[in-house]
């Protein structure tokens, strides 16, 4: 869904998903028209050492205003909150491309993330610990303000308590949010890191199912949402870590085939399907002149006819507009650029001419990675 670029605090681009400024107004009702006034003003007053009265609280627009300011206090703390890991971050020259504030709160998303246990730990917990800072904040405004201003002390009463619980939550061990990450970060200090990314991604999905079950008897969107984020993020991220892992050490230039099967341009697609019976073979890339140009496969010319195919010659099908990498280019970022083009293959400039680098080729590096247990180029 859409982002929309609101400020930049550090060189950090702040951005809302559009999920949160539909998400807001409902989470304004829910504050305001629910039990929560109620129940609050008990919490705030006990707290502020004085007693609220409910019926200020709830006089004409007033619950609307309180669910308003709560609602938007509520995700300026979760930029806080992100603010605080973006800050440790950078205390290590980590990139933080952008903050994005969506419906389950908020997302830092880091250029790369560190493999050393320590510093994840740092980051991870530099989160919660804004939060707990915050409601420290906030617990120490209600002794600032007046006794008669009800509305700012429920507001910022509120804020106190659920910025602990904020911080509470986000310990929990439900990879990948905080919890699950100083999780992993405490695996990491005695085991590899793909195999601690493992058993943290386990426990999250563990928690993710907990979280379903929550959901459903509570008839909870929320938390059913939260439960698909955790499972399809811990799956994800996983995956991502076993790949790197995989790929670790090895370029582009490693994987990319200097030999393949070629076939010239101007061929038929007749002649280049006789050509992949002949090879057993299902891509080729194309030259002209001894030049590489393209890559095809036999996905581009299955719907075509026999007249289509005795007709049309390979440039007329293969595929041109691919990712043009440099052949020093860590193997694991090559195949992200694929990915990010949704791309089947990619051009490889090296010194000693262009080669063409395709997903089986990862596929097979990897395979063989696993086999050998190699941990250089091959």
């Amino acid at each position: 869904m859409r982002n929309f670029q609101v400020t930049t605090i550090w060189g950090i681009p702040i951005k809302i998903n559009i999920s949160l400024l539909v998400f807001l107004p409902v989470l304004a009702w829910l504050i305001g028209s629910g039990t929560q006034i109620e129940t609050y003003a008990g919490i705030v007053g006990a707290l502020a050492g004085t007693e609220l009265d409910l019926s200020v609280l709830r006089a004409g627009t007033t619950p609307w205003l309180i669910g308003t300011l709560a609602a938007v206090g509520l995700f300026v703390s979760v930029t806080l909150h992100e603010l605080g890991h973006a800050w440790a971050a950078m205390r290590y020259d980590l990139e933080v491309e952008s903050i994005t504030l969506w419906i389950l709160g908020g997302l830092a998303s880091f250029k790369q993330l560190p493999r050393e246990w320590n510093r994840e730990f740092t980051i991870a917990v530099a989160g919660p610990i804004t939060s707990i800072l915050t409601g420290v904040v906030c617990y120490a405004g209600l002794f600032v303000l007046p006794d008669s201003a009800a509305v700012a002390l429920f507001v910022v009463g509120w804020l106190a308590v659920t910025n602990i619980v904020l911080a509470v939550f986000n310990m929990l061990p439900a990879f990948p949010m905080d919890g699950g990450r100083v999780l992993r970060a405490l695996l990491a200090r005695s085991r590899p890191y793909a195999s601690a990314t493992r058993i943290a991604a386990r426990v999250g999905t563990y928690f993710a199912i907990l979280f379903a079950v929550f959901g459903v008897l509570s008839f909870s969107p929320l938390l059913l949402l939260l439960a698909l984020f955790i499972y399809g993020a811990a799956s994800g991220e996983s995956r991502t870590v076993a790949l790197a892992d995989l790929l670790s050490g090895l370029t582009v230039g490693d994987i990319a085939r200097s030999t393949r099967l070629t076939v010239e341009a101007d061929a038929t697609v007749e002649e280049l399907v006789d050509r992949m019976f002949v090879e057993r073979a299902t891509e080729f890339t194309v030259t002209r002149g001894g030049e590489v140009v393209g890559v095809v496969t036999v996905a581009d010319f299955k719907t075509l006819s026999k007249a289509q195919r005795e007709a049309d010659t390979v440039a007329d099908l293969m595929v041109t507009d691919l990712p043009r990498l440099a052949a020093d280019m860590s193997a694991f970022d090559a195949l992200v650029e694929l990915d990010t083009g949704r791309a089947s293959a990619a051009l490889v400039e090296s010194p000693d001419g262009t080669h063409v680098v395709s997903r089986e080729d990862f596929s097979a590096a990897m395979e063989m990675r696993r086999l050998t247990e190699a941990d250089g180029p091959f």
